[in-house]
């Protein structure tokens, strides 16, 4: 039985936000390498909670068009105030390798931090993955290929683990490149475009790759229940990418809310907000903390 559907497309009311962001949180340990590839380490800094055993655990990737940012820049640390553990991943960047490699960090990572769950005190029972922009494209991912061994990959080993994610946060992540490449061609067929650079090529030549890096082509019966946050003016990740994601999570029967940010344009605190932050601590906490006996 299909598990239970919601939709729900509610605006957030703008408002001012200077000063809203708070400092940068210290993680509890920094520069944790979690596997090597040849000579590229991948690291992750994991913040935890004070005085709180065995905490769910999110895991955050960061954006920048795959080719840039850095897990040193964590949108969702301020989840340990709410009492989750979160690890910020680093992945290779495009101009270190193309897809599928960046996929294949990803749950590298996931599978490392149950396997060390223990040793830093945290809960991978069930997992949470929340990311922006690029990052918001990898974390669908993990949520729609969890099981899928073609997304796999051998990154770290520790190939006897799960890297299936139980719930998804995507702050305005690409979800369908076929599309991307119709309305937004300047983000997919220029060889300075961010997915041209991705995939090695552009997507119009690459259509069976693209499909495969297309988080809304491998949605299914089972994946990890979803909420996406996006910007109605964001120019640079249209609304439909969202929107494309919302329709085939209804026609699956899977769980599934869009946060419409009013005004909202590519990133930045309005997607933060004290009501927006309350909407995902609160995702996360139905579908990450155990139910009650």
């Amino acid at each position: 039985m299909p598990r239970l559907h919601f939709i729900a497309f509610t605006l957030v009311l703008s408002f001012p936000v200077l000063g809203l962001a708070a400092p940068a949180a210290t993680p509890t340990f920094a520069d944790i390498v979690f596997a090597k590839v040849g000579d590229h380490e991948l690291k992750l800094d994991l913040y935890l909670p004070k005085d709180i055993k065995k905490p769910p655990l999110v895991v955050f990737i960061h954006g920048g068009g795959w080719k840039a940012g850095s897990y040193k820049n964590c949108s969702t640390s301020w989840l340990t105030e709410r009492g989750f553990a979160v690890a910020s991943i680093s992945y290779r960047l495009s101009q270190v390798a193309v897809f599928p490699a960046q996929i294949h960090d990803c749950k590298g990572a996931v599978r490392w931090l149950r396997v060390h769950a223990d040793e830093y005190g945290y809960d991978t029972t069930r997992i949470g993955a929340a990311g922006t922009s690029a990052g918001g494209h990898l974390v669908l991912l993990l949520g729609t290929t969890g099981g899928v061994p073609e997304y796999e990959g051998t990154v770290g080993g520790n190939l006897d683990q799960s890297s299936a994610v139980q719930a998804v946060a995507d702050y305005f992540g690409p979800s369908d490149f076929i599309l991307r490449s119709e309305n937004q061609p300047i983000k997919t067929e220029d060889p300075k475009s961010t997915v041209f650079l991705l995939l090695g090529g552009p997507v119009k030549k690459n259509l069976e790759l693209a499909r495969f890096a297309s988080p809304a082509f491998q949605v299914s019966s089972g994946d990890a229940p979803l909420l996406i946050i996006h910007g109605d003016k964001d120019t640079t990740v249209h609304l439909d990418q969202s929107q494309r994601m919302v329709d085939l999570y209804q026609k699956a029967g899977l769980e599934v809310a869009l946060q419409v940010v009013p005004g909202g344009g590519h990133g930045g605190n309005a997607h933060f907000t004290p009501p927006l932050r309350e909407t995902v601590a609160t995702f996360f906490t139905k579908h990450l903390r155990p139910a009650a006996p």
